[in-house]
């Protein structure tokens, strides 16, 4: 009996040494992921300084290069697909989780899902061939027509560029938000709506003032996640953006993200000063992912403190 709590205690020791290697080996991998990219972008750092973020040039064969138009098209393009998937996501999660029960709502949710697992080329092709000229030829003239006034929607419809790209990742980041939200909203605790009908409250009503502050913090940590996978983006975004370095106030325009340009001009790249400032973009995109996700976490701590007084 005493070998055996022994040996118990021996497995127990070792578990805790393998599991705590597992999590230093990750924090270590992340380490080692920062200081290459920090060590291969000082080159392109100590030539351009912090007007590198600021720079609109982007010329490899005068070696001029400025991150702006980069940076430009990958904040719009994912503003665009979280203003869009906003109501989409969160309102399919209600309907899933309020409206539409039984064996249909576990289908519905299950072929949501599925669009997470379709690869990011296959969703580039789509948009080549379908979402492009669709854009061009209905959607952009659309709101040329009725919102022309507007800088955003003034300008050539091409069909390939920033909105184009913002409406990919858009379907790209759906199913994350929905899952999520739709998981959250689940474990809502019945007592709390049964209360909230018992008073009188109509089903509307009562998914406005219990399922959604309840369920707040989580669908704010789904639509952070689901802006963290827009911002990193790159194969479907390369193929219906556009490709060009430049900053437009029109969403018709074409334009370029940082990811889109590390995958287009890697191998292209032949200079040192190239391949410094590809990979100071690379960490750009690192730094703005890891601020985005702190955010992220600071707003969900923040609102469950705030739903914990109040609801």
């Amino acid at each position: 009996m005493g070998r055996l709590r022994f040996l118990s205690r021996q497995a127990d020791t070792w578990f805790r040494i393998g599991v705590s290697a597992m999590a230093i080996l990750l924090l270590l991998t992340a380490a080692a992921l920062v200081v290459l990219l920090a060590i291969q972008s000082m080159p392109s750092f100590r030539e351009f300084g912090l007007g590198f973020f600021i720079g609109r040039q982007w010329d490899p064969v005068n070696n001029e290069f400025g991150a702006l138009p980069f940076v430009y098209g990958t904040v719009v393009t994912s503003l665009i697909a979280l203003v869009l998937v906003i109501f989409v996501g969160i309102g399919s999660a209600i309907f899933l989780t309020q409206y539409l029960k039984g064996w249909l709502s576990s289908v519905v949710g299950f072929i949501i899902e599925l669009l997470a697992a379709i690869p990011s080329v296959v969703y580039g092709l789509w948009g080549i061939f379908a979402i492009a000229p669709w854009m061009r030829t209905s959607v952009e003239p659309w709101l040329g027509a009725h919102l022309g006034f507007l800088p955003l929607f003034q300008g050539t419809p091409y069909g390939v560029g920033l909105l184009t790209a913002g409406f990919i990742l858009a379907i790209m980041i759906l199913p994350t938000v929905t899952s999520l939200s739709r998981d959250i909203m689940a474990v809502v605790p019945s007592a709390i709506k049964e209360g909230a009908l018992a008073l009188g409250a109509t089903h509307w009503e009562m998914i406005r003032s219990t399922v959604l502050p309840y369920s707040w913090p989580g669908i704010i940590g789904a639509l952070m996640l689901g802006l963290g996978r827009a911002l990193g983006e790159t194969m479907a975004v390369t193929m219906v953006i556009g490709n060009r370095p430049e900053v437009s106030a029109s969403l018709f325009a074409p334009g370029h993200s940082m990811a889109s340009v590390i995958a287009n001009e890697f191998t292209e790249a032949t200079s040192h000063l190239y391949l410094s400032a590809l990979s100071e973009i690379g960490f750009t995109l690192f730094i703005v992912t890891a601020l985005f996700s702190l955010l992220s976490r600071w707003l969900v701590v923040r609102l469950m403190a705030r739903a914990g007084r109040e609801v």
